[in-house]
């Protein structure tokens, strides 16, 4: 059984992970245009955010394992050790790309179109998802749990495609660094 939910609680948490997400959206979307010298090589970076993604989706299909079992508990743990893992490839990404001249695709032929079906599908999807990511959690962090699974049928599925789609990227941009 869950506890009751909280609904006021709730209430706050949405408007701020609203506020959040507008936050982290405009960061990103300042990426192209203002770079930063720093004089330190952050080369190390992108494998270092492939791997985080892939922590990220392991985090995801086993949170997918606990709630199936009815572990809501070890459920909620994983989400948000998922949420953690998201934060800390945040914070790697806007390190990199704020400092780092993007890296083009070097490959031809049909490997290019499907390099940049996965790329763009999986910038779209994380853009759009990311609210959506943060008020499913708030709905399950406040036992909400009819609109938090409501949700999650949904932004789980697109929030795991987002995680794996990245390190899928990395792995066909990576000759080209």
């Amino acid at each position: 059984m869950y506890p009751p939910a909280k609904d006021k609680l709730a209430k706050r948490l949405t408007i701020i992970s609203l506020i959040v997400s507008a936050i982290l959206l405009s960061t990103m979307g300042g990426m192209r245009r203002i770079k930063f010298e720093l004089g330190v090589d952050f080369s190390f970076i992108p494998p270092l955010i492939a791997v985080i993604n892939t922590m990220v989706a392991i985090c995801l299909v086993i949170a997918y394992v606990y709630i199936k079992k009815g572990d809501y508990k070890s459920h909620r743990a994983a989400i948000i050790t998922a949420l953690g893992l998201s934060a800390l490839f945040f914070i790697a990404y806007v390190l990199y790309h704020f400092t780092t001249p993007e890296t083009t695709y070097c490959k031809e032929g049909g490997i290019r179109y499907i390099y940049y079906f996965f790329l763009f599908t999986h910038i779209v999807l994380a853009g759009l998802s990311l609210p959506f990511i943060l008020i499913t959690f708030v709905r399950g962090f406040t036992f909400q749990v009819a609109k938090h699974r409501k949700m999650a049928r949904w932004v789980y599925p697109i929030w795991l495609y987002v995680a794996i789609t990245g390190p899928i990227c990395y792995l066909m941009l990576k000759s080209c660094y």
